[in-house]
């Protein structure tokens, strides 16, 4: 632990969602004594919501002729100055603190000590570290609940306990060191539960007190990805994380299968952090038409225009991408295929496939034919494929089924076992329904350049 150290005890009241201040109170403690004090109302220049009222009583005729922020910066500023900084959910405190400074260009850094993550290490077995309830069981009187100078007060008699406790110095000398995360932690997350997390791929869950999944994310590795929701300062990451008391995982083998089984999991469990996956996403379409003289174009709409598409992707690129490839592997034209506009002849600076159809010397009948191939080529390419992936453990490997453009599901078999047909492998799939997202994720894996890249195999079913 620091020689002699010296820290502050903050509370902060905001005005909820944007986290703007409203009251601070901030004790220096030497360890034995309160040496200094501040404390203020905080003018947001924000609107005060009503329920953040009937919590913390403060309105916003009360902050209106208190000083801003910037004012009192240099004051919070003097009394932190070389202290440890200690809150009760410390992550929240120091980030509206730091967001408030960084608002006026100011950087704020200091040490940080967490009252909840202490109390659940070296006062172990209690049912709630909330400020109230914790209290409550330690007998410690809270003046002014809800309000800076009275949660931070409180949390000044709290400290001072922790301090008192058998095994304090080592904990808190585990704490300070800078390569714990115990600060970065999410207060109701035990230590163990994160370093229990693996560095392989997968999915994760994030589960709130009463054991609810409140999140699911995917990861190449677990615990890096999930480390980094706890750096992340975004609001919706901080509020994620003061939720937080369990994460959960599977493993996946392959960051594919972990994409298939996080859109899974969402769509069963819908948990209330999870967003993106909740919005249909907008598809393009790749169709056919021909012009006066016959020629058959490939061109890209939006799919909800085209009633029969010869395909459809999530993005306009992916869309320019896959024409790409049918224009190297059928020897299409670029202009045709509207890789380029508003030109005579085709010009292309990576396809030189076009066979002279846009300077009228090949016949339309010949090029059609190989437009044909390229939308049967198309058509079927994805029907019935089996997509192998590294397993979970290096005995086994990971399978993915699409069977006539559904997607059944995913699987993992061992090295060990013989198969003969595909048709074996439905014994050890984990069956899942096939969706908009689900197609979006394959279709980007089977037709974009980029999966050309993949370890992958494809067999016909």
């Amino acid at each position: 632990m620091l020689k002699n150290p010296t820290y502050t005890i903050i509370d902060v009241e905001t005005t909820g969602r944007s986290n703007q201040i409203t009251e601070i109170s901030i004790f220096k403690f030497d360890g034995t004594t309160i040496v200094d004090e501040f404390t203020s109302l905080v003018n947001p220049n924000a609107y005060i919501p009503a329920h953040i009222t009937a919590l913390t009583g403060i309105d916003n005729a009360m902050v209106a002729n208190a000083p801003t922020f910037a004012e009192i910066a240099k004051d919070v500023l003097n009394i932190t100055e070389n202290t440890i900084f200690v809150a009760h959910n410390v992550n929240f405190d120091y980030n509206v603190i730091r967001n408030e400074f960084k608002a006026i260009d100011i950087e704020f850094r200091r040490k940080k000590l967490c009252t909840v993550r202490l109390s659940r290490s070296l006062i172990p077995g209690l049912k709630s570290y909330s400020l109230g309830k914790l209290c409550k069981s330690l007998d410690i009187h809270i003046s002014d609940r809800h309000r800076a100078r009275g949660d931070a007060a409180a949390t000044v008699i709290l400290f001072q306990l922790l301090l008192a406790q058998e095994n304090a110095e080592e904990t808190f000398q585990k704490f300070l060191k800078r390569t714990s995360k115990e600060a970065t932690l999410p207060p109701h997350l035990p230590s163990n539960i994160f370093e229990a997390l693996p560095t392989k791929p997968g999915i994760y869950y994030f589960k709130n007190k009463k054991g609810k999944i409140i999140y699911v994310g995917k990861a190449k590795n677990i615990q890096k990805r999930v480390l980094s929701h706890f750096y992340n300062k975004a609001q919706k990451e901080l509020d994620l994380c003061r939720e937080t008391a369990d994460i959960d995982f599977e493993l996946s083998g392959s960051e594919l299968v972990a994409l298939l089984m996080e859109d899974a999991a969402i769509k069963h469990y819908y948990p209330i952090y999870n967003t993106a996956s909740k919005r249909t996403p907008k598809r393009y379409a790749i169709f056919e038409y021909s012009d006066r003289r016959g020629v058959k174009h490939l061109a890209i709409n939006d799919a909800k225009m085209i009633p029969n598409p010869i395909i459809t992707f999530y993005n306009v690129r992916d869309c320019r991408t896959y024409i790409e490839s049918l224009c190297m592997q059928f020897d299409l034209c670029p202009k045709y295929c509207h890789l380029q506009e508003r030109v005579s002849e085709c010009s292309h600076f990576l396809l030189e496939t076009c066979k002279g159809i846009c300077k009228h010397e090949e016949a339309v009948t010949t090029y059609n034919e190989r437009v044909d191939k390229a939308i049967d080529h198309t058509r079927n390419a994805s029907k019935n494929v089996v997509i192998k992936e590294t397993g979970r453990t290096s005995e086994e490997e990971a399978f993915i089924i699409v069977k006539n453009g559904l997607y059944l599901g995913y699987g993992f078999i061992g090295h060990d076992l013989q198969i003969s047909h595909t048709d074996e492998l439905e014994d050890h799939l984990i069956k899942q329904k096939d969706n908009v997202d689900v197609q979006r994720i394959l279709k980007k894996v089977l037709f974009s350049a980029a999966s050309n890249n993949r370890n992958i195999t494809t067999i016909a079913c």
